[in-house]
């Protein structure tokens, strides 16, 4: 079952590029596999994903838009047993537009839609007292900024939050990361163990209601981004043949944004969920022959709760990918990677009460990277 070393350096990077729709407002799964790569390395990636999220019995043909989202990271072995990393991502956000001409979600020809973005750049130190161990930690920087719009009979109509709008401003706040690895080269197997910290941001926050006639300016908006452990496993299971996995906890349960005005008008939260999220996917990864090597993978995501709130209306999906890589050199590779995903069934939600059911959603996702060791 022994590898080659050059062997098992294809095969760790055989895995399909991060393409995550989850739970909560979770998209990247916070992957440190960079770092994890043996000497000097360099990747660079970008994700899309195309989703379908729709609801017959409120004519919503479809509310999710497509987004993309890129990440890089650089791994340094500085010295024998001491290496440095700096992995870029963007961990959480949402991108969401219902139709206009649905009175449900709808009024005055704008429509209810969200936007949230995240910036993540995690800094890592490692040290390794032998060959087997791994041990890192380090600071991650986080930004955080969102923009909400409410219209339509959802919310209540124009008299209620049927004319509401959000403005979260970027806010910047700081956590921590902290993990370790074991691996045996020799049969190409690795583990490794990662907590990340929950991250605290106060964001500055503009509310306005009917139709911008009334602004609440300068308040403060609590946002905690969820703390959450990842487990990365793989080894050796045939000649040139990798077997994978992963398993990863996020911590959505009383999860929730609560804009002061809008809290005192209505006493419900913008965003709640209620449950913790476990995703997990296992594969394989063959190298073909001297250049090209391939994957498969199933997976899993449990979801944050159902009812759920209408601007993320799915609970959880089941997945299915394959990916492949070219390397012209030992150095180098390019890889690609598609899946699709069986979106969960949901109940949405405003205020307590089901507005209605959203059904038979799915997602397409692909994605590219570019990988070199010096």
């Amino acid at each position: 079952m022994k590898l080659s070393f050059i062997s098992t350096a294809i095969l760790l990077s055989t895995l399909p590029t991060s393409l995550v729709l989850a739970a909560g407002l979770d998209r990247s799964g916070q992957s440190i596999s960079a770092f994890l790569q043996s000497g000097n390395y360099a990747e660079a990636g970008i994700s899309i994903l195309d989703p379908k999220v729709q609801s017959n019995q409120l004519k919503v043909n479809d509310m999710a838009e497509d987004y993309y989202f890129p990440s890089a990271a650089i791994k340094v072995q500085a010295t024998e047993q001491i290496s440095l990393g700096l992995l870029y991502d963007q961990p959480f956000g949402a991108e969401s537009l219902y139709p206009s001409n649905n009175p449900v979600f709808g009024a005055n020809g704008e429509a209810t839609q969200v936007e949230v973005e995240t910036h993540n750049l995690s800094a890592l130190i490692g040290y390794q007292p032998t060959e087997n161990w791994n041990f890192y930690a380090g600071p991650v920087y986080q930004t955080v900024q969102g923009k909400v719009s409410l219209r339509g009979l959802a919310y209540g109509g124009a008299s209620k939050l049927g004319s509401y709008d959000i403005n979260l401003k970027e806010d910047e706040a700081y956590g921590w990361l902290a993990g370790f690895a074991y691996q045996i080269p020799e049969i190409a197997l690795k583990t490794a163990i990662t907590y990340r910290s929950e991250i605290k941001h106060e964001l500055d926050t503009t509310e306005t209601f009917g139709f911008g006639a009334i602004q609440r300016p300068n308040a403060l908006t609590e946002v905690v981004t969820p703390q959450s452990v990842n487990i990365d496993f793989q080894t050796g299971v045939a000649a040139n043949t990798l077997a994978f996995a992963n398993i990863r906890w996020a911590h959505w349960d009383q999860f929730a944004v609560t804009p002061k005005f809008l809290n005192s008008a209505s006493g419900n939260n913008l965003i709640d969920y209620s449950d913790d999220q476990w995703s997990a996917t296992v594969g394989v990864g063959r190298k073909l022959n001297s250049h090209w090597s391939g994957s498969a993978s199933v997976g899993y995501d449990s979801g944050a709760g159902n009812p759920v709130t209408t601007l993320g209306p799915t609970e959880g999906y089941w997945s299915v990918g394959l990916g492949g890589q070219y390397s012209p050199a030992e150095n180098y590779f390019i890889q690609a990677g598609v899946k699709y995903f069986w979106l969960g069934d949901a109940h949405a939600q405003t205020g307590g009460n089901i507005v209605g059911e959203f059904t038979d959603n799915y997602a397409l996702g692909y994605g590219l990277k570019i990988g070199y060791r010096f």
